[in-house]
């Protein structure tokens, strides 16, 4: 007896609340998985059980115990049979990894059932990089493999440098077409430091081209703050941004000497909450380690910024959903809906999954 979520619907790919299923999200970092134990996470409006097991193995199952709906995650890891198994609180019932019932203390063995009938949910799951992700399928029932990769951002060092995280009161949608709008900074970022009033406008032309499930703005060398890299970096770097659904953001700088990379990692909660999570990794560029103290707090303060005006623009929601939206600096949020639609179509219908954006050049002033 499998227990089911709520968000199964009749369209494949795609939730009622408007998540994208058959894919990866993220889920937690792998210094927050500590060995013998676990926690609770909201994903996708379902409660996840994150933990490790004390040989290092990670734990993904729905936090739910199908006796009596009791958080699994409340209960405490045993040994069963030589198994790692979560022990239930309540009445001791035992799940692997796997999700299946391995014990029920409670039996007498004449009962005509055996406790492998019982299951959790189980989530695949990829460890990478100091980063966990996991497979949220459509079907809750599915046993079988994924549809796509797990997500893959390149060479990478086994530990990010740091990590800052916070739930943005916003729908998954509006967090990610929020964080992608290229003409705020001005406006909601303009600190004297990093992009101060006095800068002035300069009208900006990028080229974008599509990638795998999303889209990027192709390899370029950043003028306005080339010094800057220059410093850093100990020469001239090139630029990268990329954006891929169901939720990643990442932007590289790099020369031949050295390598960063942020991540934004969008995780639905609910169909208001939204958590962010950026984790920055850097290669061959000494004087970045001394920088991380003023780094962390201002990618903060970023972040905190961004969720200000998701809180404000919640105050005209209450009175108006549709938004007005132009060209060219919207572009990217339409893409990002044309390319939830066609995911969906793709999960129901079959087939393959074709990326309609084309290369072009977006213009803007900021």
């Amino acid at each position: 007896m499998a227990d089911t979520a709520r968000f199964e619907t009749a369209q494949k790919g795609i939730t009622e609340d408007g998540f994208l299923t058959d894919s990866w999200y993220f889920a937690a970092t792998s210094k927050e998985l500590k060995s013998g134990s676990q926690f609770r996470r909201i994903i996708l409006g379902e409660p996840v059980l994150l933990g490790r097991t004390a040989a290092g193995d990670v734990l993904a199952l729905r936090d739910i115990c199908p006796h009596r709906l009791v958080p699994l995650s409340a209960g405490k890891q045993v040994d069963t049979d030589g198994e790692a198994t979560v022990e239930c609180p309540y009445h001791g019932w035992r799940f692997g990894k796997d999700g299946v019932c391995k014990h029920m203390p409670s039996l007498t063995g004449k009962e005509p059932y055996d406790t492998s009938r019982f299951k959790v949910r189980a989530y695949p799951v990829h460890e990478a990089n100091g980063c966990v992700f996991i497979y949220v399928a459509h079907d809750p029932r599915e046993a079988a493999e994924p549809c796509v990769p797990p997500p893959d951002f390149g060479a990478l060092p086994d530990k990010p440098k740091f990590v800052i995280s916070e739930v943005f009161n916003a729908h998954m949608d509006d967090a990610v077409v929020g964080l992608m709008d290229p003409a705020h900074v001005p406006f909601v970022h303009n600190q004297w430091w990093w992009r101060p009033p006095s800068a002035g406008f300069r009208v900006k032309e990028k080229p974008f081209e599509p990638r795998e499930r999303g889209w990027a703005i192709a390899r370029h060398q950043p003028s306005s703050n080339s010094l800057a890299y220059k410093a850093l970096f100990g020469g001239l770097v090139t630029t990268e941004i990329l954006f891929q659904i169901p939720g990643y953001r990442w932007e590289i700088v790099e020369n031949d000497k050295a390598r960063l990379l942020t991540l934004t990692c969008l995780t639905p909660e609910a169909p208001k909450k939204t958590r962010i999570t950026q984790i920055t990794w850097w290669t061959g560029a000494p004087l970045l380690n001394l920088a991380i103290p003023v780094f962390k707090p201002a990618a903060r303060m970023f972040l905190n910024q961004d969720g200000r005006m998701v809180d404000l623009q919640n105050e005209g929601m209450k009175y108006q959903s549709a938004m007005m939206w132009i060209d060219d600096i919207d572009v990217q949020a339409k893409w990002y809906r044309t390319l939830k639609r066609r995911w969906a179509d793709w999960r129901s219908n079959g087939g393959q999954f074709e990326n309609p954006i084309q290369p072009t050049v977006l213009s803007w002033r900021s």
